[in-house]
């Protein structure tokens, strides 16, 4: 069973400033550097906090040193751990403070002025009352929950329900059917803290693969209930699951919104966000609204957008009124009475429209596009959104798995669609330097939007340059390819790549490990463990090779997961045959700890 890890500081205001995630980050930095140099020092320590996250490009290692040498005026004093996360964040917060007023990113004169300031993350009430209102009308029914609901969107109690996990992985649930098996849920009236780490681990790895961004957000930050880490991460469920139809596999009529110019690949890239964008102006233009909103923010601050969104989608419903008031607030409070009549929940107010809240108005409008979409139930080009072909299917299945894993880095680009985001290079050039840091020459990379197909052909290049220093096999494989999306050589490389980054955690982990001898893993490691581990487990099934053809009926993953934690597979429902490999979806879900 897993463990209840964290780091614990002593100092509870110090703590509630970093995640677990970064708490353990910064915590094996600073116990390498010790364990390198004997002691943590002002005479040491600048070089490891030049490196720092809101350090490394705006100070140098000596005004680094000046300000800790006035601090500590000791350079042979030890400096502890929980003293390097205090002047981590001193430097932190003169660095957002005063560089803005010193006109320059590297001027001395931001380490000028002392402040121990630190930075508080205060909720926003009113998203906050939304995401409760959402909670409540979607989980109110649950067997489980329903003796904690509904929730009191004034107070806290949002942040006390998630400690448990529970909520969270229920959400996911009704964001995405079927994500968690919730037999693997622990459901107690009171849990022990191994069964809310696993809740917290479950609802983690499933916010990911259903295309959350949790980078540096860990299990303890969820079981402390941080308000803006909770709140970051409701935010994103609640958007996949208002966001579900917004793509033309689930809505095929949406390519009418779409004139003959536009390429099919072009729109099956599109985010959901661009394609509601698209879809609400394309019947603003129907319903003669003269401009073009480009953001769920200040362009739809006056509420107009709206007037004529209602007009177009729901002519009975729309008011003169909307149209004859000069008072925005006005506008927005009859637009919501009027999206009210076709069933949209109100999870907003009017004074959210006016100022322009982007997460809510996002909301608002996928609400309205779910109740009343306004398109044909033409399927004359359903065919240009499907795939058929067996190739294609399998295509599909890896697109979705790369792109989960490209995601999970937390690069600064988003990736929609993993075969079109990478045809300029960009998106891999910041997943090698995420895999393999330094080896990205960023000088001669050209950050999107790229307008010249060469700039975009000399990342790609330079994206293939960097895969073989790294040995990987390019054989027929060129920029170019990757410029024009080949499909299967772009799989291979990914494939690669993804290998590559997951055989650097396990020597990671080996290294850390007690009795290692530094010996990098391979496949013939690998499988030697699973073999190993079934075969103590009392059980007899080998495998020789990841192309062994046992492996397709699920069995050898279904003994291996029981090996592993024998709670997690139930030997009653598991079939002989090729069924098997159902199982094996089926119960990957529940946390566990190789």
């Amino acid at each position: 069973m897993s463990g209840f890890v964290g780091v614990v500081v002593s100092d509870p205001s110090l703590q509630g400033h970093f995640t677990q995630v970064e708490l353990r980050s910064l915590k094996a930095k600073y116990v390498t550097l010790k364990r390198e140099s004997g002691h943590v020092t002002t005479n040491n320590l600048p070089g490891l906090m030049k490196k720092l996250k809101g350090l490394n490009e705006v100070v140098s290692e000596e005004e680094i040193a000046a300000f800790l040498s006035e601090v500590c005026p000791d350079s042979d004093q030890e400096i502890e751990f929980e003293q390097f996360l205090q002047e981590y964040l001193n430097l932190q917060e003169r660095v957002s403070s005063k560089a803005g007023a010193s006109g320059s990113k590297n001027s001395w004169s931001f380490l000028k002025s002392s402040t121990t300031t630190l930075i508080h993350h205060s909720p926003n009430q009113a998203e906050k009352s939304s995401y409760v209102a959402h909670i409540n009308a979607y989980l109110g029914n649950d067997p489980f929950l329903k003796k904690y609901l509904p929730i009191d969107p004034a107070g806290n109690d949002l942040f006390d329900l998630v400690r448990d996990g529970v909520v969270l992985c229920k959400l996911i649930n009704v964001a995405v059917p079927g994500t968690i098996d919730e037999r693997a849920i622990n459901k107690k009236r009171i849990l022990n803290p191994w069964e809310r780490n696993e809740n917290h681990t479950l609802c983690l790895n499933s916010a990911k693969a259903i295309g959350c961004t949790v980078v540096n957000l860990g299990a303890q930050d969820l079981v402390e209930g941080r308000t803006h880490l909770v709140l970051g991460l409701i935010s994103q469920i609640i958007k996949i699951q208002l966001l579900a139809d917004l793509n033309l596999k689930r809505t095929p009529q949406l390519v009418e919104i779409f004139d003959d110019s536009k390429d099919i690949d072009e729109v099956l890239s599109l985010s959901p966000e661009k394609l509601l964008l698209q879809w609400m102006n394309y019947h603003l233009k129907k319903a003669g609204y003269k401009k073009i909103v480009t953001n769920f923010s200040s362009d739809i601050k006056d509420a107009e957008a709206y007037a004529y969104l209602i007009k177009s989608l729901a002519p009975e419903h729309s008011s003169i009124l909307a149209f004859d008031t000069k008072d925005p607030a006005v506008r927005a409070k009859v637009v919501l009475d009027q999206a009210e009549k076709l069933g949209c929940k109100r999870y907003l107010s009017p004074k959210d429209i006016t100022e322009g809240s982007p997460n809510l108005n996002l909301a608002f409008v996928a609400q309205i596009f779910q109740h009343r979409n306004g398109l044909s139930t033409d399927s004359r080009q359903v065919a240009l959104t499907q795939t058929s072909s067996r190739d294609e299917v399998i295509l599909s299945r890896e697109e979705r798995a790369f792109r989960m894993w490209i995601n999970s880095l937390g690069i600064a680009t988003y990736v929609n669609n993993v075969f079109e985001d990478v045809r300029n290079g960009w998106v891999l050039l910041e997943v090698l330097d995420k895999v393999c840091p330094g080896y990205v020459n960023w000088k001669l990379a050209t950050k999107p939007p790229i307008k010249m197909p060469f700039r975009k052909l000399e990342n790609c290049n330079q994206v293939i340059n960097i895969a073989k220093d790294l040995k990987f096999s390019m054989v027929n494989l060129a920029g170019n390819d990757i410029v024009q999306g080949n499909k299967k050589l772009i799989v291979a490389l990914l494939w690669q790549l993804m290998r590559f980054n997951i055989l650097q955690l396990l020597n990671k982990l080996r290294f850390h490990s007690q009795g290692s001898q530094g010996k990098e893993i391979t496949d013939a490691d690998i499988l030697s463990w699973a073999n190993n581990k079934v075969k103590v487990s009392g059980r007899n099934s080998r495998i020789e090779s990841f192309k062994d053809k046992n492996l397709s009926s699920g069995i050898f993953f279904l003994e291996l997961l029981s090996a592993v934690e024998p709670r997690v597979v139930n030997w009653k429902v598991v079939s002989k045959g090729v069924n098997g490999a159902f199982f094996v979806h089926k119960w990957i879900d529940f946390p566990f700890t190789c």
